[in-house]
């Protein structure tokens, strides 16, 4: 099997980094995908101590820091400096845990021109990619709110064109404005991170369902990246910190890994 999968801590909002970890290593995941918010155990505030203690019992466990997922967002409107020093200091905690990846949103502001904000955020993306390549931490741009489908996300990577400034891609997102999963992954695979997998009921009802109980095309997905032989991650994003009403998700992981991997063998 050539993906590995990872899911990400907004599905388990505050949870010591121990029964994080307990929870990746009793349902098989290879990694996990830290959401680096101050509410959450691991963030930008931490000092070297808590980072390296961190990074130790990820190591000890066996289990990879997939990415640091952050709230930068890199084409919203204001002055660089605070939005580049945001990103960096995601960054520098991503080489402190040794995650390979930091996820920045777009966030532009729907009343600028499209192209000025393109220009924003590549202008800040190509500015930090050199902090990013002399750390050896990729900058990945979600598709996400301003710039959810892979067609927009190259509006502002194709301009940057650096290796360490790349693409993550949300399924949700991209099948939320319309496109294909042939169509997303022709855009983003130049760019390409990691995959972000969810499900959900319906385009006006998102909240998180288990894997393969909603509406997303998530077969389509791992199909088209298996035909490419894309052998990178797939990591369970479950909203479970803005709907509280959903099912927790310690439940739902052995589930969820094993409709990952059967999606994978059938599009073998």
């Amino acid at each position: 099997m050539s993906m590995k999968f990872a899911f990400s801590t907004l599905g388990v909002p505050g949870l010591p980094v121990p029964q994080v970890l307990a929870l990746a290593t009793d349902h098989g995941y290879h990694g996990v995908e830290l959401r680096a918010h101050p509410e959450e155990p691991v963030h930008p505030g931490l000092g070297p101590a808590a980072r390296a203690e961190v990074a130790a019992e990820f190591k000890a466990a066996g289990v990879e820091v997939l990415g640091v997922a952050g709230y930068a967002r890199v084409a919203a409107p204001g002055a660089d400096a605070p939005v580049l020093d945001e990103v960096r200091g995601l960054l520098q905690l991503a080489h402190d845990l040794g995650a390979s990846y930091v996820r920045v949103f777009p966030g532009a502001d729907p009343d600028l021109p499209a192209a000025e904000s393109d220009a924003i955020a590549a202008r800040r993306l190509g500015t930090v990619a050199e902090d990013a390549a002399a750390l050896g931490v990729r900058v990945l741009l979600e598709t996400h709110d301003s710039h959810r489908t892979g067609a927009a996300a190259i509006r502002v990577l194709g301009p940057v064109g650096h290796r360490m400034v790349g693409s993550l891609w949300d399924v949700m997102h991209t099948w939320l404005g319309g496109e294909q999963p042939a169509e997303s992954y022709a855009a983003l695979a130049p760019h390409l991170g990691y995959v972000q997998v969810k499900d959900i009921a319906s385009a006006e009802d998102t909240t998180p369902l288990p894997l393969g109980a909603g509406v997303l095309p998530l077969s389509e997905c791992v199909e088209v990246l298996s035909r490419h032989g894309w052998d990178g991650w797939l990591c369970w994003e479950y909203e479970k910190r803005w709907y509280e009403a959903a099912t927790p998700l310690p439940g739902l992981l052995a589930a969820g890994r094993e409709h990952l991997a059967r999606l994978l063998t059938e599009s073998a």
